[in-house]
């Protein structure tokens, strides 16, 4: 194995994972960093993978080190190349590279030849307890385990049962192979461990060349040591593991990777567990891996999260060494504040109220100036037209106020976004009693929304020319869940039982003609409404547009009320 020496400035960041680093590069213990990022391709990447990832790789180039993509793939079961090539795109999505792309069947030989050097040690046995068995036997928290009936065998008879194991021998389940520790451990994982099952599957690389497949903590501590892996990061629920981890390694007598842990993601109104996204997509719930409602990188791609406010939002929960649960909303203000810079603004109307402007020339056209983003003067003006028949929308308009509505209501005037001032003259009711109709009046000297006489309005709504408006479909997401943690609840209650029935709404809408033909991925902030990005079930016909994330900054409240603003 070679050695790379660092070339770039370490980081400045302090965190003890980062502590440790800096205090393994100082004592000689390495000479380089390098990390790696192990999923099993078994499922889709989620949130809380885009924050192992941010530490993974983040970690490795701020150490002027590499970090490598390997697939944790020795479950022939649950795995599918379909999985590895979502998560090889969502890891580029995401702006990470990585030195190099393994997987943990490249060393299934090298695996193999380390459990025979360990029976030859005799510290790895063939077991033909059950699965039930082994568990029957491992004991509890309280109780010690028992040894196996063969935990005796002599070395030459493990070594005959292991390859006959692999050549495929014996029944699926009948054998295992075991490393031999310590029945009575306080630490149940190092009561014998399994190391190797008889798995008849067909793997997605290596097909049937192998009927026998090493368990996760087997493989993967042994793949960071061949790959020469310094720091082996991840989620505390392996802490307990580390003893296993460095077992292996002294036993083996192999590169030394060190395990260090910390605290996995954890957000409101949303579960991470791929156990019950699972269930979520399987039983209907949501309309597949990528629905814009799922914590998966693919849904929140869909949904309208860009890869900076994801890594953003990763480096500023930074790390813990303790479970925490993290406020949804802080994911929300990291898209709000990018998009807030880079989204051209226009106005749509979600759900329309048609108004005649009755002073207003029939056929005439006006169009008007707008900025496309104020908080960037590069970002130019577009014009946008204005004409007697308008939409606006129906929660602009009340026809008996009450006082703390500045809004359109009969007699009074609002001023409309970029053009004039409008009244409201009479209103229009179907036979049912619903609002159809608003006749109004406009005042021409107040082009630009100023009247020349001084006059004042109390609100300022958004509207579109009806003449020029583009049809289009919104679709409103809320959170999944109607309680802050659906993870945590009560005995006898599943997280099933507080789905939102809220969670989408579908809109016939409008949209100024600038939307038109918007490519797929286009963000915009509909003003007054929040930011929106153009859907994949868009055609040249009909745009759509999912609501990525209300103009409402909850986050930003949080810590207001927390600095006692």
């Amino acid at each position: 194995m070679t050695t790379e020496e660092i070339t770039t400035k370490p980081s400045t960041t302090s965190d003890f994972i980062r502590t440790a680093i800096r205090e393994d590069l100082a004592s000689g213990r390495y000479t380089y960093v390098r990390t790696r990022f192990p999923p099993e391709p078994n499922g889709y990447l989620h949130i809380g993978h885009a924050k192992a990832m941010a530490i993974d790789f983040g970690i490795a180039e701020e150490f002027g080190g590499t970090c490598n993509l390997r697939f944790d793939d020795t479950n022939p079961v649950k795995e599918e190349q379909e999985y590895v090539d979502a998560i090889i795109e969502d890891v580029q999505w995401l702006g990470f590279r990585w030195g190099k792309l393994c997987y943990a069947s490249d060393y299934f030989e090298t695996l193999y030849e380390y459990a025979i050097k360990l029976i030859k040690k005799g510290k790895a046995y063939v077991c033909d307890l059950s699965p039930e068995q082994i568990r029957e036997y491992r004991g509890t928290l309280t109780e010690p385990g028992r040894e196996s009936p063969w935990r005796n065998r002599s070395v030459e008879e493990n070594l005959d049962l292991f390859q006959r194991m692999r050549a495929g021998e014996f029944p699926e389940g009948s054998r295992t192979l075991r490393a031999k520790i310590d029945m009575a451990s306080p630490n149940l994982v190092m009561r014998d461990p399994v190391m190797y099952r008889i798995l008849y599957a067909e793997h997605h690389r290596t097909g049937k060349q192998w009927c026998i497949y090493p368990l996760y903590d087997f493989a993967h501590g042994q793949s960071d040591s061949i790959e020469g892996i310094t720091h082996s990061l991840c989620s505390l629920e392996y802490e307990i593991h580390r003893p296993l981890y460095e077992w292996f390694i002294r036993e083996l007598e192999i590169f030394p990777s060190r395990q260090i842990e910390f605290a996995r993601l954890n957000l409101t109104y949303t579960v991470l567990s791929k156990r019950k996204l699972l269930q979520l997509v399987e039983g209907g719930y949501v309309r597949g891996w990528d629905d814009p409602r799922l914590p998966t990188l693919r849904g929140l791609r869909r949904r309208g999260y860009t890869p900076t406010a994801i890594r953003h939002f990763c480096a500023s929960i930074g790390v813990a060494k303790a479970d925490s649960v993290v406020d949804i909303a802080m994911l929300e203000h990291s898209l709000r504040d990018e998009l807030n810079k880079t989204a051209p603004r226009v106005m749509a109307v979600l759900r329309p109220l048609k108004v005649v402007i009755e002073n207003y020339p029939p056929g005439k056209v006006e169009w008007l100036e707008a900025l496309n983003n104020p908080e960037d003067p590069s970002a130019g003006v577009r014009q946008v037209p204005f004409s007697r028949e308008l939409y606006i929308e129906q929660e602009d308009f009340m026809e008996q106020p009450h006082p703390k509505f500045y809004r359109l209501s009969p007699g009074r005037e609002v001023r409309l976004r970029y053009a004039y001032f409008l009244k409201c003259e009479e209103v229009v009711k179907d036979a049912d009693g619903n609002i159809t109709l608003l006749h109004c009046t406009y005042d021409p000297t107040t082009r630009g929304g100023n009247a020349p006489d001084g006059r004042k309005v109390k609100a300022t709504i958004h509207w579109v020319s009806a003449e020029h408006a583009l049809p289009c479909e919104v679709r409103l997401y809320d959170h999944l869940f109607t309680v802050p943690n659906p993870d945590n609840l009560p005995e006898g209650r599943s997280f099933l039982d507080v789905i939102n029935p809220n969670s989408l709404q579908v809109l016939q809408a409008y949209a100024e003609p600038s939307v038109r033909g918007a490519p797929v991925g286009k963000h915009y902030q509909f003003e007054r409404l929040g930011y929106f990005v153009v859907d994949p079930d868009s055609s040249a016909q009909r745009l759509v547009f999912n609501r990525a994330v209300s103009l409402k900054d909850e986050w930003a409240r949080i810590q207001q009320r927390a600095g006692g603003n």
